[in-house]
C-alpha cells in the first residue's frame, strides 16, 4: 500500500464534519495573537502572493476567514472582453476538462462519476447537459477563493447538496471514488443567452462554509437537498467576471454547457493553471 491509498484511507477514518467546522470556529478568531500567527504562517507556508491583495498586510484582517477570502487590487485579474469567450471562474488549476459523456463526469484515472448525482438527484436538470462540457477547477491554499461567473446569466435555480468532506486535490481525485458527487455543494443554475449554466462549488475537508453573493452562507445548511427557486423572486444577473461566491478555507468549481453551444480552450488541458478571468472556452458559431 503507497502513500497515496493511506492517504485516502485516513481521509476515511477521520471526522470531517467535527474538524472542518472546528477549523471554521479557529477560522473566526479575532484574538490578534492567535489570528496573526495562523495567517503569518499560512503565508509562509504556501508562499502567498500579498502584493495582489487589496490589503498587503495579513495582519490587518479582522480574521482568517477575512484573509483567506481575501479581495484583489482592481484589474489584477482582467477579464476576457470579447462576448464569444468564457472566462475562467476561479485562480487554481484544471483538474479535469473535456466532454460529459453517457452522462457521467470524468475525474481522475480511471474513476467517472454521475451527472444526475452531481446535480442533487435533478434528472430534468441533468437531461439539458447530456453530451455538453465540464471544467473542474482546482483551488489550491494559496489561491484566490472567490468565485466569478464565467458568462453573464440569471440565476434560476440553488440547490444545496449535503454530503462527505473529503478532500479535493489531485491525490484524493485519483483514489476516491465519486468524490465530487459525494462531498458537500452548492449547484447554482442560471439561464443564458445559449442556454442553461451551472457553476457547482465543491466543498472539502476544513472548508468551512460556502458563500454566495445572494443568499450568504448556504453552507453547512441541512442534512437533506434543498432547492430554492428564483424564477419568481427578485432577479439576480451577474454579468461575466462578476464575483458569485466564494469558499472559507477553498476548494472546487465545476462548470457546466449544454451540447453544441461552445468549446474549451484547446490548450486548457488536465494540471494546466487557470487565473480567474482568463479565457476558458469560446462560445459557437
Amino acid at each position: 500500500m503507497n502513500k497515496d491509498q493511506l492517504f485516502a484511507i485516513a481521509q476515511h477514518l477521520t471526522p470531517q464534519k467535527m474538524l472542518s467546522r472546528g477549523a471554521g470556529k479557529l477560522a473566526e478568531c479575532e484574538l490578534g495573537f492567535v489570528k496573526n500567527t495562523f495567517i503569518k504562517q499560512f503565508v509562509k507556508k504556501y508562499q502567498v502572493d500579498m502584493s495582489e491583495a487589496a490589503e498587503p498586510n495579513p495582519t490587518a484582517y479582522r480574521n482568517f476567514n477575512d484573509f483567506f477570502t481575501r479581495a484583489l487590487k482592481p484589474n489584477a485579474r482582467p477579464i476576457v472582453s470579447s462576448d464569444n469567450l468564457i472566462a475562467c471562474p476561479a485562480d487554481g488549476a484544471v483538474s479535469q476538462i473535456g466532454d460529459i459523456e453517457y452522462g457521467t463526469i470524468y475525474q481522475a484515472k480511471g474513476h467517472y462519476y454521475g451527472l444526475t448525482e452531481l446535480l442533487g438527484g435533478d434528472a430534468k436538470l441533468s437531461d439539458q447537459f447530456l453530451g455538453g462540457k465540464f471544467a473542474t477547477i482546482y483551488l489550491s491554499p494559496k489561491d484566490y477563493h472567490r468565485v466569478h461567473m464565467p458568462y453573464p446569466g440569471k440565476l434560476v435555480k440553488m440547490i444545496h447538496v449535503p454530503g462527505k468532506l473529503f478532500s479535493v486535490n489531485k491525490v484524493t481525485a485519483e483514489q476516491i471514488p465519486n468524490v465530487f458527487a459525494r462531498n458537500e455543494r452548492t449547484v447554482c443554475v442560471f439561464e443564458t443567452d445559449i442556454g442553461p449554466m451551472v457553476v457547482i462549488l465543491v466543498g472539502a475537508m476544513i472548508v468551512a462554509s460556502i458563500e454566495t453573493v445572494w443568499a450568504g452562507q448556504v453552507t453547512p445548511f441541512s442534512k437533506k437537498v434543498q432547492t430554492w427557486d428564483y424564477q419568481d423572486l427578485a432577479q439576480v444577473e451577474l454579468k461575466k467576471g462578476e464575483e458569485m461566491g466564494r469558499f472559507k478555507l477553498g476548494s472546487t468549481a465545476i462548470v457546466l454547457f449544454p451540447k453544441n453551444t461552445m468549446e474549451w480552450s484547446e490548450e486548457l488541458k488536465a494540471d494546466s493553471p487557470t487565473r480567474m478571468g482568463m479565457a476558458l472556452g469560446q462560445i459557437k458559431g
